[in-house]
């Protein structure tokens, strides 16, 4: 965020100056308040440079064995630009070589999703899939196992048939 911060400044002294420089070129015959405002549109124009080019920086550098699963995209009434064309705020993506079989119950598939959101360090959720029930829940941090090799303490989701995240993890694609 620092560095978003500071190329925003120099962008605006950069576009401040840039019309300093054409109003001395043309003989100072530009208004005066032309200089403030190009600083003030350049900073906005790095602004949205920033915000725009924040989804495509951070999966570019992601390893090939992450992929995104979903993303989010934001509107605001304070960027009125982002009504035209949403930009993506966050997104979700699966560490494809965390997925295992769960050592207790082998029928049970455990993966890790990632949840990067702008401005905020990476959450790593580990989550536990039933295959064979279209079904996943949050790892409990104590699995409790019962005599018929059952996962008790999983608060079950039904998960919709073509989800593309229950595919990755028990298809293997």
């Amino acid at each position: 965020m620092l560095f978003e911060l500071v190329a925003t400044v120099i962008a605006g002294a950069a576009g401040g100056g840039l019309m300093l420089l054409v109003n001395r070129l043309l003989g100072r015959r530009l208004p005066k308040w032309l200089i403030p405002a190009a600083a003030g549109c350049a900073m906005i124009a790095a602004t949205i440079s920033s915000e725009y080019g924040w989804y495509g920086r951070t999966t570019s550098v992601m390893p090939e064995r992450v992929v995104v699963i979903q993303t989010v995209e934001n509107k605001a009434f304070f960027r009125p630009w982002t009504y035209v064309r949403p930009f993506v705020h966050r997104f979700m993506a699966l560490d494809r070589d965390s997925v295992h079989a769960m050592e207790e119950v082998p029928s049970l598939t455990v993966a890790d999703l990632l949840f990067f959101s702008r401005w905020q360090q990476v959450q790593v959720l580990s989550v536990v899939f039933d295959c064979a029930q279209s079904r996943q829940s949050q790892l409990p941090a104590e699995p409790k196992i019962s005599a018929q090799g059952e996962l008790e303490n999983a608060v079950w989701h039904p998960v919709a048939s073509g989800d593309k995240l229950m595919g990755l993890v028990c298809g293997g694609a």
